[in-house]
């Protein structure tokens, strides 16, 4: 099929990194998405358990990133998912599962696997993006496009299905070099790094160094940049629903680096992307946060044990999860926990997603903090 590139932009070789930024015009952005940023990481060093707060955003983070690129899942499907199958079987998954729900499951455990790589002192490089690539087209559609390792031949970025191409990333034979660029910057502490993260995701980006997966993995790069560079003391920073809600400018703000090498109109855009996304993410954890705390008395009252706050947590951790693993690994004895599942489906909290048969265990889905966390 022969491409349509008369109205394509192409990359701006030989303009990365730009020579100057206009900082007098992003000052009061940069401010303002600092402001927020620290706020919502106040918040969450404040609480004595952050990771329960938060599975659902990861979840929500995966199912919107992925939906930018086409790939349609819900959250429930991916907790369900992950509720029977683990990571040492993902062929079982693959064969019940839609792919859709399977590549979304692979961006939130990519995203997973680069965060505790990190945190061992794997320091953020090219291998470690292209580990986290390996993993997250290691199954299903992506699994042709050579998960892993860099592109060969130019790709193009257009409309699925048409053959008008709108953007042409750096040519093979340049990527290595600007790869290169790119993490020089990364690396350079004497930036600001929300600028710096700005930059890189636009650059990452526009290399487009994958046949497939870029715009993913260039998501991912976003919450590991700011992570690393201490913006936030925790990796929980997902930024896609702003992209998604104003993806036409998102799209337009990428392009116009290239075509008209406006850097400082992307970066204006992307602090302000950071300052409404930290407000939002800081409204959905004190959400979640302030219903934690009204169902712990009731579990309290409705379980009458000194395991009612664990099965709390585990439902607020693991808010779909089948029956085997909830007596397993709650650290709540088998028999107890067998009488706390009747309870809560008694009450109306859990509801039977799947009823056990065979060797299948049941699985049951918190329905309350569901209601509260779909997208």
């Amino acid at each position: 099929m022969t491409l349509d590139t008369s109205q394509a932009v192409h990359y701006h070789l030989g303009h990365f990194p730009p020579a100057t930024l206009d900082l007098a015009r992003l000052m009061p952005g940069l401010l303002a998405a600092t402001s927020a940023l620290a706020r919502y990481d106040q918040m969450l060093r404040g609480m004595h358990n952050s990771e329960l707060f938060l599975a659902p955003l990861r979840g929500q983070e995966a199912v919107i990133s992925s939906r930018m690129e086409g790939t349609i899942s819900t959250l429930d499907e991916i907790l369900q998912l992950e509720a029977e199958y683990g990571e040492d079987d993902a062929a079982g998954a693959a064969s019940e599962f839609r792919s859709d729900v399977m590549e979304t499951v692979l961006y939130r455990r990519a995203l997973n696997t680069a965060q505790s790589r990190m945190a061992q002192g794997q320091p953020l490089s090219e291998s470690l993006i292209r580990t986290a690539h390996h993993q997250l087209l290691s199954i299903g559609r992506g699994a042709s496009k050579s998960p892993g390792a860099y592109k060969r031949e130019q790709n193009y970025v257009g409309e699925r299905g048409s053959r008008r191409v709108s953007f042409v990333p750096v040519a093979p034979e340049h990527l290595a070099s600007g790869m290169e660029a790119l993490f020089r910057l990364i690396g350079d502490t004497t930036m600001p790094v929300l600028l710096r993260t700005a930059l890189a995701h636009a650059e990452f980006e526009a290399l487009h160094p994958f046949e497939d997966g870029n715009g993913r993995v260039g998501r991912m790069l976003i919450t590991l940049m700011l992570w690393n560079g201490g913006a936030i003391g925790e990796p929980h920073f997902y930024i896609s629903r702003y992209f998604e809600d104003r993806k036409d400018e998102y799209i337009e703000r990428l392009r116009c680096v290239s075509s008209d090498l406006d850097w400082n109109g992307w970066c204006a855009f992307f602090l302000d992307a950071v300052a409404q996304q930290a407000i939002r993410n800081l409204e959905a954890a004190q959400a979640i946060k302030a219903f934690y705390d009204e169902m712990k008395p009731r579990f309290a009252e409705l379980l009458a044990s000194k395991f009612a706050v664990a099965a709390l947590d585990y439902l607020f951790s693991q808010p779909v999860f089948s029956n085997s693993r909830f007596t397993s690994e709650s650290g709540i004895p088998s028999q107890t926990a067998a009488r706390f599942t009747r309870v809560l489906q008694a009450e109306g909290l859990l509801q039977t997603v799947r009823e056990p048969a065979g060797r299948r265990s049941a699985i049951y889905r918190f329905e309350p903090l569901m209601q509260r966390v779909r997208v």
